[in-house]
């Protein structure tokens, strides 16, 4: 008896000694005897002792836990390993993965949209062009900024080598980006969209050429072929007078060469650390430059300059703002939400949960991962 209730009485005490691994702490183990065996239910009926007898066991029994209890090492231990149970329960944040999800699909499909829009704004040039009136009976309107200031020839070459500087330290910046399928989207997005407000202002309203120095090709009316011709060639120059590729006249309402260094400089300065402010200033000067160019090589009106500063920095701050405050989405007060682009905007940012945050990662982490995805297809396929 000595032996088996001895070990019997210290498994009650175990209770006390308990660990917590996940909310709460779990049962005391059965209780075993001597031999490793289970000892047998209190439910089952089996007792070989008199009553005496376990009047007796039990007496030992609670004189032996009174002193464990009085044993200060085990009182201390006991108290210790309770309150360990209050700090094992620790609640894992959400993966910022499945709060920021790639998407990649999405970006394919803004992507499309934008090429589409930019494939279609060559056409309505190639339309508006037929439309020019001639410049030889009907000369440029006034224009204030070209009443102070005279033409400079070189200068529309200056504003394209500043687009394209800026065009190409954003392509730089979006490869190095860790959230490059989010950015992407909202990049493409925003190209496709305003470059389709400019079709619509381009067909709507013809303005005259704003100067006599703008040498316009020759119109071909019924002549589909040609047109055909003039868009392709209008593509593969990339829309550059420096390319020789862009001879036709009538898309000054709004300008095209105003809305890329604007929108350029404005994703350089949202998707870059706020300490690199020199790099900011810089891509804000190349941006301010190019766009006096605009208007010192009298190329553009300029309310062509205004209108396109003003449509391109408005939808981009109207895309951001509801993208990064997450309250407006669900606000029933919320006038933003009112834009036509509203559903398509709920389609691209729909499983965005939070802000992106500005980090950096080696392009070269996305071929390597193409690849790696290309070996498991092949490996299955070989299989």
């Amino acid at each position: 008896m000595a032996a088996s209730e001895l070990i019997q009485d210290t498994d009650d005490v175990h209770p006390h000694v308990e660990a917590k691994a996940t909310t709460g702490c779990p049962p005391s183990p059965p209780q075993r005897v001597a031999n490793g065996g289970p000892t047998q239910n209190s439910s089952t009926p089996t007792r070989t002792t008199a009553d005496d007898h376990d009047d007796k066991s039990k007496n030992e029994r609670s004189k032996l836990i009174s002193r464990l209890q009085e044993n200060p090492i085990i009182r201390t231990l006991n108290s210790r390993l309770r309150r360990r149970c209050d700090y094992v329960k620790i609640s894992f944040p959400e993966e910022q993965s499945e709060r920021l999800p790639k998407e990649w699909w999405k970006t394919g499909v803004a992507f499309l949209y934008a090429l589409f829009n930019l494939l279609f704004t060559t056409v309505i040039i190639t339309v508006v062009h037929e439309r020019v009136p001639d410049k030889s009976i009907n000369p440029p309107l006034p224009d204030k900024f070209f009443d102070y200031v005279d033409r400079v020839s070189w200068a529309f070459t200056v504003c394209e080598v500043n687009g394209l500087i800026l065009v190409g330290l954003w392509f730089i910046q979006w490869l190095c980006l860790e959230h490059k399928a989010i950015v992407g989207r909202r990049c493409f997005f925003l190209i496709g969209t305003i470059y389709m407000y400019r079709c619509i202002t381009m067909y709507i309203t013809t303005l005259p050429v704003p100067g006599k120095h703008m040498v316009c090709a020759p119109k071909l009316y019924n002549n589909s072929t040609g047109k055909i011709w003039r868009i392709l060639r209008l593509i593969s120059g990339g829309g550059l007078s420096m390319t020789g590729s862009h001879l036709m006249c009538g898309d000054f309402l709004y300008s095209g060469h105003t809305v890329m260094l604007t929108l350029s400089y404005l994703f350089i300065k949202e998707y870059s650390p706020r300490w690199m402010w020199w790099y900011h200033v810089i891509c804000w000067l190349l941006s301010a430059s190019g766009v006096i160019c605009i208007l010192v090589g009298h190329e553009h009106y300029s309310v062509d300059v205004v209108i396109a500063y003003f449509v391109t920095t408005r939808t981009f701050w109207t895309y951001h703002t509801m993208a990064n405050t997450h309250s407006l989405r669900q606000a029933p007060n919320n006038f933003l939400s009112r834009t036509w682009w509203n559903p398509i905007f709920n389609f691209l940012e729909k499983n965005v949960q939070t802000t992106v945050p500005i980090k950096f990662s080696w392009p070269v982490t996305l071929l390597s991962s193409c690849r790696q995805r290309y070996r498991i297809v092949e490996g299955g396929r070989d299989e």
